[in-house]
């Protein structure tokens, strides 16, 4: 699982852009920004045991919602953040729960963004096996 996982990594990565990010944020110098609900769905099809998990991270100047994965494993749950390098150094979650994937409710204009990083990641995926 860790080769693959470092594949999608980079395959995400790779496949950001302001059309796949939060209200269209960019930052060419931070490319994670804005990109941590569409990452966090598009892990989860490629692992759909991993869930979805929100937070509120402290980021030092003020405090912003995040999302990540999660894997329960052998009664622990071990925590998978893609996207946390968007944050400035020393931020920290304040506190964080696991979201039911049954009552998500996904805007269209979510889901069209999950459906372009997914189908980009699929593509990067492709061209380099």
């Amino acid at each position: 699982m860790k080769s693959d996982m470092l594949k999608l990594r980079e395959a995400l990565e790779h496949s950001w852009g302001s059309d796949t990010s939060y209200q269209g944020v960019f930052d060419r110098n931070n490319m994670a920004f804005g990109q941590c609900y569409s990452t966090s769905r598009v892990v989860q099809r490629f692992y759909p045991e991993v869930e979805i998990v929100e937070g509120k991270v402290w980021t030092g100047k003020g405090t912003e919602k995040h999302f990540w994965n999660a894997l329960r494993s052998g009664g622990s749950l071990y925590h998978l953040d893609l996207t946390w390098q968007q944050f400035p150094s020393g931020s920290i979650v304040k506190e964080w729960w696991v979201r039911d994937r049954e009552t998500l409710g996904d805007s269209q204009r979510t889901i069209d963004r999950i459906e372009l990083l997914y189908s980009r990641v699929n593509q990067y995926i492709s061209s380099v096996q």
